[in-house]
């Protein structure tokens, strides 16, 4: 019975998509994308209790690469879900996310502003690891080399496990 259910359900999600992608300026896109991200500061302060290890990231930069699989509507609008490795100065870690951004206009050459909303688990001097929702507001640069293939560059503010950020990444929209 579950598994009719699920067949059920996969089956309205695929015709459900087609028919989007059919009548409509909605397409299917993909996005790689990596970046560097500027250790800023603590977001939070803390007065030390006795099992209290330390900040989750203590002055850290990191590293991240991004995959993510998302929908583009009117070659202007772009949201999506992803999956990311980050590292920070030898601390590895994994994120999910959500990721909405919006080019302003439709040049070769366009702004763009974002919105990343997801959770970050990183492996750190506690038990197990740490795991924190994240947020990041950016903007930057799209460049369109041609109908499916564009090039960004963003920055903005990251923050998760409890420090801000300030991230440089470049992508490739496909």
């Amino acid at each position: 019975m579950k598994m009719k259910r699920a067949n059920v359900f996969i089956t309205t999600i695929v015709l459900f998509a087609t028919s989007v992608s059919g009548y409509s300026q909605t397409v299917y896109s993909l996005k790689a994308e990596s970046g560097f991200m500027k250790f800023s500061y603590n977001s939070v302060t803390i007065e030390p209790g006795p099992n209290w290890k330390g900040y989750y990231l203590r002055n850290q930069n990191g590293f991240e690469l991004n995959i993510i699989n998302g929908i583009k509507c009117k070659e202007k609008f772009f949201a999506g879900i992803g999956v990311g490795y980050l590292n920070f100065e030898g601390i590895n870690g994994v994120s999910l996310l959500s990721d909405f951004e919006y080019l302003l206009l439709k040049y070769r050459l366009t702004p763009l502003a974002g919105l990343k909303l997801g959770y970050s688990h990183i492996w750190n001097q506690y038990e197990g690891g740490t795991g924190t929702a994240s947020a990041e507001l950016g903007f930057g640069c799209n460049f369109r080399l041609n109908e499916n293939l564009g090039i960004y560059v963003k920055t903005g503010f990251l923050f998760t496990q409890q420090s801000q950020f300030v991230p440089i990444r470049m992508g490739f929209r496909f």
